[in-house]
């Protein structure tokens, strides 16, 4: 029931997101709405991982990806560790330690979805089922990055690199953290040996890695990242296409 009634709030945000942010219609004191547009899409994650295990080992594990990937936040924006050196603005507060609160829920929405896009493409598991979410994870970066730095200047980087002055160490890093906690589900996947018994919270997740990916593919090409849009749209489009063809029926 609450998973219903989130989605449904999700999908309002999304399409009011759509028509403010597309239109440049978002005014100054509603800017706290970016932070819980991706808190919405993260607990939507948190409600798969108790859908797809039990309450406490869903909760462990989404408790996990939040804190794990949160630490790592912080320590690739106070010393460059993984990622490369950046800082966050106060465009996404609120934010602890430097860090906003809002990314440890995007990661969440990241590990739910590519965790569901790399089961279906790799179902037995293992280390290239690992391989597959990592590049997911890198897939969604690789819009995400270029719109929130060079159009919306939620963090500002001081490595460069040829892709949008974005430094090849954040690309590495997110590849590397979502390998590692795709490792950490599949573990859990193998010990607890459950089976969702519908399709609908696998399939809804898959929906929400493609509206994410929408949503800031429009933003960039509304911000002239035609690079970064079209390289996502086809990588997107392969990936899924990819996992839909080979999904559990």
């Amino acid at each position: 029931m609450w998973e219903n009634r989130i989605f449904k709030l999700f999908i309002f945000w999304y399409i009011c997101g759509i028509i403010l942010l597309g239109f440049d219609l978002l005014p100054s004191w509603l800017e706290w709405a970016n932070a819980f547009f991706l808190i919405l899409a993260g607990t939507l994650g948190f409600l798969y991982f108790l859908n797809r295990f039990d309450v406490l080992s869903g909760s462990v594990l989404s408790a996990f990806i939040f804190f794990s990937t949160f630490i790592v936040e912080w320590a690739g924006s106070d010393s460059g560790f993984l990622f490369g050196s950046y800082d966050y603005t106060e465009h996404f507060a609120p934010n602890i330690f430097g860090v906003p609160i809002a990314i440890g829920f995007a990661w969440l929405m990241v590990m739910a979805t590519t965790h569901v896009v790399a089961r279906w493409i790799i179902p037995a598991g293992g280390f290239f089922y690992a391989v597959v979410g990592g590049i997911g994870a890198v897939i969604i970066d690789l819009i995400i990055d270029p719109v929130a730095y060079q159009v919306k200047q939620y963090w500002i980087w001081e490595d460069t690199g040829l892709y949008y002055d974005i430094p090849w160490t954040n690309f590495f890093g997110w590849f590397v953290v979502a390998f590692v906690l795709h490792v950490v589900i599949d573990f859990l996947m193998k010990k607890k040996s459950l089976v969702i018994a519908a399709e609908q919270p696998e399939k809804r997740m898959v929906l929400l890695y493609v509206l994410m990916i929408a949503m800031f593919v429009m933003l960039g090409s509304i911000g002239g990242l035609l690079l970064a849009a079209f390289l996502t749209t086809g990588l997107t489009t392969l990936i899924v296409l990819v996992a839909w063809k080979r999904r559990p029926v």
